[in-house]
């Protein structure tokens, strides 16, 4: 009798150690585990201009599938930047849009996009880059440590003034071009994107 309850406790007790506890995938109702995958595609890459952006792509690859920023990526291309900002950054890009560009006077914009033109495109484009990647939080801190402005140096070597304007950062270049930011902390592999809504101008 004593080896039987012995056999049927070392039973037991090899039924209890191979029980897991349940996660929380196992006790979901099998409709509640089809939408899982659901839910996670769902969860937001942001989108650009109708395009998803991923952050785990360089900035060039996701300016190209943006509809929003041709014009900046054929700028980008005509002043043989696409390389650069496929490298490993990190970079901070305040990227005008092509409603941005369309403000910008079309004869001046065409001089701009000619062969022999490429250092001054070069320069306008760099003027955009802030090197290392800086949210919109950091921003919005130096703005405030500032007393209410931030002065960033660009990888054109001329600084960019950064102010708030309410809620939004305003962003001031040189001789008075200004832009909004309009979508802020798109993440890139090598940076951080934020959209624009002016193209700022180096001095020329």
């Amino acid at each position: 009798m004593n080896l039987l309850l012995a056999g049927a406790a070392v039973l037991a007790l090899t039924g209890c150690g191979s029980t897991t506890e349940p996660t929380a995938r196992d006790t979901m109702a099998p409709e509640d585990a089809a939408a899982e995958p659901m839910a996670e595609a769902s969860m937001a890459h942001p989108m650009v201009g109708g395009a998803e952006m991923f952050p785990n792509k360089p900035i060039a690859a996701n300016a190209s599938a943006a509809p929003n920023l041709t014009t900046l990526v054929s700028a980008l291309k005509q002043a043989g930047l696409v390389d650069t900002l496929s490298g490993p950054g990190p970079f901070t890009v305040f990227a005008p849009t092509n409603e941005a560009f369309g403000k910008v006077d079309q004869a001046a914009l065409d001089g701009l996009m000619k062969p022999g033109m490429k250092d001054s495109l070069k320069k306008v484009l760099t003027y955009h880059v802030v090197s290392g990647k800086m949210t919109a939080a950091d921003l919005m801190a130096k703005i405030k440590a500032g007393g209410g402005k931030a002065m960033l140096s660009t990888v054109e070597g001329e600084p960019l003034t950064l102010t708030m304007d309410g809620s939004n950062v305003k962003i001031a270049g040189m001789g008075g071009s200004m832009a909004m930011v309009s979508q802020a902390d798109v993440m890139q592999s090598n940076g951080v994107v934020h959209v624009v809504d002016g193209v700022l101008m180096p001095k020329m």
